[in-house]
């Protein structure tokens, strides 16, 4: 009877236990629509990255280790002819780009700081590290201009991390571009110095990108 009592005790605690563990988190799958997926906020003390989803009403602020920024077959085009784009791959390879103007039916992913006030950072300025990347090709982050002149921001072809530097009050979109399909991560962090002198940053954070082919 003792060992019967104590067996029903250990399943009971068992259950009790099974019950109690919190689910786990949802994750929101984006296609389309605009997001700054690169949004940094300051709290009076800290700086904040998070991803910035305005592809509900009202717009959240999302964790983003709980999205997936998915790149639809119809962001799939080729890299140019022009040698100015051989970062892309050779020309006339298979590259998706999620743009820097937005398209219908893509995800649209910027660049904001407008929540970060003027006189709190030195320089009024930030810093933007793409510190890896992990997937079946390399990503790229970068901006043309009118003539169609590309400015690269981050590349993992070259080697990671690169960095570059973003005013307050900016935002911006610009070119994501993935070189195959497949799922890819990418870490961002987010540094500054206060008005202070103190070295201050948002901590690693990771993004996850699906491409379809």
């Amino acid at each position: 009877m003792k060992t019967r009592r104590l067996t029903g005790s250990l399943i009971a605690g068992f259950v009790a236990a099974v019950l109690t563990v919190a689910p786990a988190h949802a994750v929101t799958t984006i296609s389309s629509g605009h997001v700054d997926a690169i949004d940094v906020d300051w709290t009076g003390s800290a700086l904040t990255l998070d991803l910035r989803d305005s592809t509900v009403i009202p717009a959240v602020d999302r964790d983003p280790a709980d999205v997936v920024l998915n790149a639809v077959s119809a962001s799939k085009t080729t890299v140019p002819s022009n040698s100015a784009y051989s970062f892309l791959g050779t020309a006339g390879s298979p590259v998706w780009i999620l743009p820097q103007t937005q398209a219908s039916g893509i995800v649209w992913p910027g660049f904001n700081t407008e929540n970060v006030p003027s006189g709190a950072l030195s320089g009024n300025a930030v810093t933007i590290k793409l510190v890896s990347v992990t997937g079946p090709a390399d990503v790229s982050v970068y901006t043309t201009n009118l003539l169609g002149t590309p400015t690269i921001w981050f590349d993992s072809g070259n080697g990671l991390p690169d960095t570059r530097s973003i005013a307050i009050n900016t935002h911006a979109h610009a070119n994501w571009a993935f070189e195959a399909a497949g799922t890819y991560t990418a870490v961002f962090e987010v540094t500054a110095t206060t008005s202070g002198g103190t070295a201050i940053t948002t901590g690693q954070k990771t993004y996850t990108f699906t491409v379809q082919p």
